[in-house]
């Protein structure tokens, strides 16, 4: 059987760029599946993606599958013959379809019988035989949303399909995917090699493709990409701002990636730099240069898929294209500041933000009275986290958010300083919008905090208050995401706020408005409920999360207090034997017919055993007592942590059900108050 690389490649129309990647890596991954599930050897596999072909080499592969024996199990013995041993129809059929006599089946024993048994030995196929198929299935599992055809035919995929080439070694495997024979043609760069190349052999696919202007690996063009952009930028003294979605894009529109530098007229660096760089990033695909202090000069990095030999050309054609839309955010910009932000408010009335809920300008106003109480309860400044939030929108209804909607925020920040808005309120006015997602930065300001805190707490309120909870996958008003950013402030802020206090002000400011008798509880629980995924993706397990949400603590501080204390706890070497006796207390006082007093006779204590637990009780008290005063969850929980050794001597010699009912009664006073004393932080008998 030989062995040797094989390479598949799909030449297409040009890909799209956001998606090349992870179709790229989703293609080898689903064909090397299709090799291990039919017993074909291989051994590194590659995956190649450029803006017209994916393919994969894989090295190793074996021409043929290994033989296989394969066990067909018959009937058991008992059926498989008569009370005269003659075989039974059941036993002729089984042997007829197997291609043997009954006579000359063997038998497998075992504990449970004996059956017949046939070992047929299967040939593997030969790779050129399967191949075909298997390119196939593996191109029809691809996460493709919306697949198109072409032409005539019935065939789709994500985009026209030009060629195919299956070869293993130096043999070319004949067959059709996607209705394309396969041929050794591989298509070369579209300007500098439309002829193509033609492969010899599998190993030289890279090599071949490069001698075709085509640099086929992903991460190397990447990388190139990425080295010249560092070095243009340095050339024109500035710096480029780390994008790797926007590098990974750029290197999924070009095959033979060239680094040039631009310019534009400084004049435009009169605008604040945020349109100015979504116009060049966003729409353009160019990499912004920037000096040491942040501030944009008036250089570009871009990226082009051509070698000219007039480099100059295609730098004048790349600057022409790009005066206009920064003429355009200029003209905007200056336009807008003609009329002041708060003029703008009012015009908020004809821009919906729910139909039952009322428009954005509905919304504003009850951000900035609850953003007000926000402020109130953390003794900040109320009448600036209320004109924050009163403007906090107005920026919608400016030409340049309508034309950028990415600098929503931002730009409500510049007008207000330019209108001259008391200090702070610019700032809270751009920060309401933080974190925008997972690990985005979060307000720096109080006033800030509470105008966010506001705008969340309001699309979570109003939402549920007319009964459109998010289910399932459906969550158009990004309500999961609001009830994260909610948390992420107030426990990485280390805010003094309680969740229903903050739900009750949001409530109040809806008057008659909602429908739901039940938001406050549901929205709190909600808000609960949204701990669990954001601890787990830090990495902490699950049991320690249920263990803290047990106790239902709102104050999300206090929430992460306990959380990291519980998982210090749970390191300690007498965790384990602690969460097991929590959980052997609660099965006991679970069973009881009635709640039991925590309440402890010390006359009727008699076992030396249960008197050790009640006087280390008594200090694990005392010294958690101390520490809960300070709120150290983790130093209460290691106080708690030397009644190891007397609960587990408590529960080994001491009977909790004696026969005389006062001692019982005074034993389960024991567990109860052993219990209470650990639920004052979390439960720690769900810990596993």
């Amino acid at each position: 059987m030989q062995q040797a690389t094989l390479l598949v490649e799909i030449g297409t129309e040009e890909l799209p760029p956001k998606t090349l990647k992870s179709l790229s890596e989703a293609f080898a991954q689903n064909l090397a599946q299709q090799l291990d599930e039919h017993n074909l050897e291989h051994a590194e596999v590659r995956c190649f993606a450029t803006p017209r072909r994916l393919a994969v080499q894989m090295t190793g592969v074996a021409s043929q599958q290994a033989d296989q024996v394969v066990e067909k199990r018959g009937p058991s013995v008992d059926v498989a013959f008569d009370a005269e041993g003659a075989p039974t129809k059941a036993a002729e059929g089984w042997a007829r379809s197997n291609g043997i006599t009954v006579a000359q089946a063997e038998r497998l024993k075992t504990d449970k019988g004996e059956w017949l048994l046939y070992q047929a030995e299967v040939k593997g196929q030969p790779l050129s035989d399967l191949l075909p198929a298997f390119v196939q299935r593996a191109l029809e599992q691809l996460p493709i949303a919306k697949p198109m055809r072409w032409g005539n035919g019935t065939v789709h995929f994500i985009r026209p399909v030009h060629t195919v080439t299956l070869m293993h070694g130096d043999q070319l495997i004949p067959g059709e995917v996607l209705g394309i024979a396969s041929n050794n043609h591989l298509l070369g760069h579209r300007f500098h090699c439309p002829q193509g190349a033609q492969l010899k052999h599998a190993n030289d696919y890279e090599q071949e493709l490069e001698k075709a202007w085509v640099v086929a690996d992903f991460a190397k063009r990447r990388a190139r990409i990425e080295a010249g952009i560092i070095e243009q930028a340095k050339q024109s003294g500035g710096k480029v701002r780390k994008d790797n979605e926007l590098l990974d894009e750029v290197t999924a529109l070009v095959e033979w990636p060239v680094v040039l530098t631009a310019s534009f007229d400084k004049s435009f660096l009169d605008v604040p730099k945020e349109p100015l760089i979504v116009t060049m990033k966003d729409d353009q695909r160019y990499f912004p240069l920037e000096n040491d202090k942040g501030q944009l000069i008036p250089h570009f990095v871009f990226v082009t898929n051509i070698e000219s030999k007039d480099a100059s050309q295609i730098v004048l054609g790349n600057e022409r294209v790009v005066r206009p839309r920064l003429a355009d955010a200029q003209f905007f910009y200056e336009s807008d500041q003609k009329t002041p932000l708060a003029d703008r408010v009012a015009a908020l009335d004809n821009v919906l933000f729910q139909k039952k809920l009322g428009s954005i300008k509905d919304k504003s106003d009850r951000i900035a009275q609850v953003a007000a109480g926000i402020a109130k309860m953390l003794g900040s400044d109320q009448d600036t986290a209320q004109r924050a939030g009163y403007l906090c929108k107005a920026d919608l209804v400016s030409q340049m958010v309508q034309e950028f909607p990415e600098t929503q925020g931002v730009m409500g920040m510049h007008y207000a300083r330019n209108d001259n808005e008391p200090k702070g309120v610019p700032e809270a006015i751009y920060e309401h919008y933080l974190p925008r997602f997972s690990g985005d930065a979060l307000p720096q300001s109080i006033p800030g905090c509470a105008v966010a805190l506001a705008d969340k707490l309001d699309s979570l309120v109003g939402i549920f208050g007319i009964g459109q909870v998010p289910k399932g996958d459906r969550d158009p008003f990004a309500l999961r995401r609001a009830a994260i950013g909610l948390l992420r402030i107030i426990v990485e802020k280390d805010l003094p706020l309680d969740l229903p206090d903050l739900v009750k002000l949001s409530r109040e400011s809806f008057g008659d408005q909602l429908s739901s008798a039940s938001v406050s509880d549901d929205v709190v629980e909600f808000l609960l409920g949204r701990f669990r995924p954001w601890y787990q993706e830090q990495g902490v397990s699950v049991d320690v999360i249920q263990a803290v949400l047990a106790r239902r603590p709102t104050a999300p501080v206090d929430f992460d207090k306990r959380i990291h204390a519980v998982a210090s706890f749970r390191q300690l070497p007498e965790a384990q034997a602690l969460a097991a006796a929590n959980k052997r207390v609660a099965n006991i006082l679970a069973k009881l017919d009635a709640p039991v007093t925590a309440k402890i006779d010390s006359g009727l204590l008699s076992a030396n055993e249960e008197i050790t637990l009640v006087k280390a009780l008594e200090e694990a008290e005392l010294r958690a007592d101390e520490a809960l005063k300070a709120s150290n969850y983790t130093g209460a929980l290691k106080a708690l942590a030397a009644l190891q050794k007397p609960v587990d001597s408590f529960f080994d010699n001491v009977m909790v059900n004696a026969e005389d009912a006062a001692v019982r009664t005074n034993r389960q006073a024991i567990l109860q108050r052993l219990r209470n004393l650990f639920l004052q932080i979390a439960d720690i008998s769900v810990l596993n």
